[in-house]
């Protein structure tokens, strides 16, 4: 993984909207500090599916397939990027549920999940238990999901996820392993769970392949980038974000402050 960067937004007091608007900072943030593009060059755009990409031809060669993604829920804001294999990234809070049971509440989901998986959910102790359990089989489907770039979320059922007291995450699709993938999930504190997906490029959607430089890559080349080290998280609040964006005098070009908005 190429870089993942988390700040915390619950001092600031937004809703989703504002969160989708600091994500979207985080974005120009992260292709900024990493590519070294003016803000006021970057430019994103989004998939049919809702998957966003940076459109550029400025990207290295040490970057061959460079992309990201972006997730927010709770109190954080996320996003990671890779420079060869695609990457899906989803944030989870473990909300109690208010007006229902968390049995009753899960059970809305069911058919998203494995006769395995639902068995797992079921049996992992109390409703806390069963509620955080959920979770992160479902913040791991995410990851993948964002990953490929689809959006959707039918067929889930047929996503299976395998693990190991949740280290040595494995995907199984109709019951096959897809041992290209790799999976991790990390929490995040205050009942809050990141997952990030690593996968191949040719896994992605026709529009999604449509923005990767290179989709088909030699067994060795993936590898390299398959098994490349995680890097450490990064965490900055929405100030650190704001000074990144107005510069060290404080000043924004204004073409800048156009495309930041």
């Amino acid at each position: 993984m190429l870089d993942v960067i988390f700040f915390d937004i619950r001092y600031v007091r937004m809703e989703d909207r504002k969160r989708a608007l600091v994500s979207r900072l985080l974005q120009y943030a992260l292709v900024h500090e990493l590519l070294g593009i003016r803000y006021g060059e970057i430019i994103i755009n989004r998939t049919l599916e809702g998957k966003p990409y940076l459109e550029c031809d400025k990207v290295g060669i040490e970057f061959p397939n460079f992309n990201f993604n972006v997730s927010h829920h709770g109190d954080f804001v996320a996003i990671a990027s890779e420079p060869l294999c695609l990457v899906g990234l989803d944030i989870v809070c473990c909300v109690t549920p208010c007006k229902e049971t968390i049995q009753e509440f899960i059970q809305n989901f069911s058919s998203y999940f494995s006769s395995l998986e639902w068995d797992n959910i079921l049996s992992a102790g109390t409703c806390e238990e069963i509620l955080v359990e959920f979770y992160k089989y479902w913040c791991l489907k995410e990851a993948y999901v964002k990953a490929i770039g689809s959006g959707l979320v039918y067929g889930l059922d047929k996503v299976e996820f395998h693990h190991n007291n949740w280290t040595n995450i494995f995907l199984k699709i109709d019951d096959v392993p897809l041992m290209e993938w790799r999976f991790w999930i990390f929490e995040l504190g205050k009942r809050h769970w990141v997952s990030v997906a690593r996968g191949p490029p040719r896994s992605a959607t026709e529009s999604y392949k449509r923005t990767l430089n290179k989709v088909e890559f030699d067994e060795e080349e993936y590898n390299q980038g398959l098994h490349l080290a995680n890097a450490s998280f990064v965490w900055k609040t929405v100030e650190q974000l704001v000074q990144v964006a107005y510069g060290v005098n404080g000043i924004l070009d204004e073409q800048s402050a156009r495309t930041c908005s």
